[in-house]
């Protein structure tokens, strides 16, 4: 069946041991949203940001609007 008539499914972030985080380009600009263990440090994306909505977005994924951006 074609998914053009489908309702959108919500997605969902499991943070248990992970921090959200922005990672931020300086040369390009370019900003993607992830999460960042907090035992090894890495990072893995989850979403890349294009303007102020898909960042909404992410912030509603996490429950929160305090996120910390890296570089």
């Amino acid at each position: 069946m074609n998914n053009l008539f489908r309702k959108p499914q919500r997605k969902t972030l499991n943070l248990d041991g992970k921090t959200p985080v922005i990672r931020c380009s300086i040369c390009t600009g370019e900003q993607t949203a992830g999460v960042r263990d907090n035992t090894t440090g890495r990072f893995e994306e989850v979403m890349g940001i294009r303007n102020a909505s898909d960042l909404e977005e992410f912030y509603r994924l996490c429950g929160t609007d305090q996120i910390e951006r890296i570089y």
